[in-house]
């Protein structure tokens, strides 16, 4: 069995981003993507990794966003029979795609794991909804804090992580520094808000909740084996990271505390799983570790 812990449906960047869920035949435009290189490499970055990312970060980003746009319920079905994947829990950024859009999507495909999120473009009850949300199946909660533009320690953030530790819900916090605007829209990069430092501090704050610190850092993960190292409550997922760093998130936070995850569409679910495979050396026990058993526990799964 295979579970992937981190991916997305839905135009995440935009409003009425759901609306995309639904399209057919939707293909990527053509372009240089740097992230193709990256997957043939197994998310090798030969020692270079930031200073990589900073030196294509034009044409990443360009490929990031219409990686996005192709985000469709028919594309996520066809990666998930392609890579033999049996679930996939599905991030939603609210307020551009939403809990209600993929409990609307797994009427349509069971294989669909949600999670919720939290529209701080709106005054509401947040703990509230989190409750209510829970209640109608949502397994865990999703914060971003770049694309959401809100910070860690902002009254809202803490009044949702608050509700978790309450609901006894895992949250997943992107974390690493990224872009996903251009243009006339940059200003809505605040790469800053995802610093592993504050991301560390609200691990330690709420120490009753299960972090997925998501991408394990991306190119911070060093930082955050070094920060996180010890914290019971910390897990991460594998996107992005080559199998030799997963042999060393396993060394740090133990083989229970490490999942595999894709990231889909922003990585395409084959050379992720490859990069679980080479790191486990063989061991079944260990891969399905990895693919299932840590998910499954996190998330009190009965499949």
């Amino acid at each position: 069995m295979i579970i992937d812990i981190h991916s997305h449906l839905g135009d995440i960047l935009n409003d009425d981003g759901g609306q995309l869920i639904y399209r057919k035949n939707v293909i990527m435009d053509k372009m240089w993507d740097p992230q193709t290189t990256n997957e043939n490499q197994l998310n090798r970055s030969l020692g270079l990794g930031a200073l990589a990312y900073a030196l294509t970060e034009y044409w990443a980003t360009k490929a990031q966003r219409a990686r996005n746009f192709t985000a469709s319920l028919e594309n996520m079905q066809r990666s998930l029979d392609d890579a033999s994947v049996d679930y996939t829990v599905c991030l939603p950024i609210a307020p551009y795609v939403t809990f209600d859009d993929l409990t609307q999507a797994r009427k349509q495909e069971p294989r669909i794991l949600p999670f919720t999120s939290v529209d701080f473009t709106r005054e509401h009850d947040i703990a509230a909804q989190l409750a209510e949300d829970a209640a109608r199946g949502a397994l865990g909660l999703k914060l971003h804090p770049i694309i959401q533009s809100t910070r860690l320690d902002d009254s809202r953030t803490l009044e949702a992580l608050q509700a978790c530790s309450d609901l006894k819900m895992p949250v997943l916090i992107h974390s690493g520094v990224s872009n996903y605007y251009m243009g006339k829209e940059k200003s809505r990069n605040v790469p800053t808000n995802a610093r592993i430092t504050n991301v560390e501090k609200v691990i330690r704050a709420f120490p009753a909740v299960n972090f997925i610190v998501g991408h394990a850092g991306l190119f911070q993960v060093n930082e955050v084996c070094r920060r996180m190292k010890g914290l019971p409550n910390v897990y991460v997922d594998t996107s992005f990271q080559s199998p030799e760093v997963i042999v060393k998130l396993i060394k740090v936070f133990g083989d229970d505390k490490v999942m595999y995850a894709s990231d889909w569409p922003f990585g395409n679910r084959p050379p992720h799983i490859k990069t679980v495979k080479v790191a486990c050396k063989g061991s079944r026990e260990l891969e399905d570790m990895l693919f299932y058993k840590n998910a499954q526990r996190l998330l009190n799964l009965t499949l």
